[in-house]
């Protein structure tokens, strides 16, 4: 087995970005949901001043997961967090350390960062990665309820008098 490297997504790596959201949305049942394109992805991850970042983790030549995450704020701390949006490994590739090596970097930058706060979003059914996540030491939120506006919606408040 090779050993486990990450490094910053490039513009090259957007094929397989976007590969892995689709694998990704499908293994969390909403492959129908998936709307990015190349386009998406060059002008958010790869602009002049990105507000989002990727990661690649590689197993010698082998692309075999990333990560996409972005600096938040808190108020309450007088510092920024990170927030992980994405993490993925590859079904053939799991079970190697890649999911790990993912959450250490990422909390390397969130230190390096001097954020205050490291944090993601898991569905409730996903057993195994719930189980990785506690064995961290992170705790689930249980006291916020996540809110969503999207399509119509979001349109309709955004263009109220």
């Amino acid at each position: 087995m090779s050993a486990l490297t990450i490094r910053p997504a490039t513009i090259d790596d957007t094929p397989v970005i976007l590969r892995f959201v689709r694998e990704l949305a499908v293994y969390e049942n909403a492959g129908h949901e998936v709307l990015a394109t190349t386009e998406h992805v060059h002008h958010t991850l790869f602009c002049a001043v990105p507000k989002v970042f990727g990661l690649i983790c590689e197993e010698g030549e082998t692309t075999v997961g990333f990560a996409v995450y972005f600096f938040n704020y808190s108020t309450w701390q007088g510092r920024h967090g990170l927030y992980l949006e994405d993490l993925y490994v590859a079904p053939e590739h799991r079970g190697k350390g890649a999911g790990m090596a993912l959450l250490k970097h990422l909390a390397r930058i969130a230190v390096d960062n001097d954020c205050g706060r490291f944090e993601w979003s898991v569905l409730d059914w996903n057993a195994p990665s719930i189980a990785l996540y506690e064995s961290l030491g992170a705790k689930p939120q249980s006291e916020w309820i996540r809110y969503r506006l999207t399509g119509a919606e979001l349109q309709a408040l955004a263009t109220a008098p």
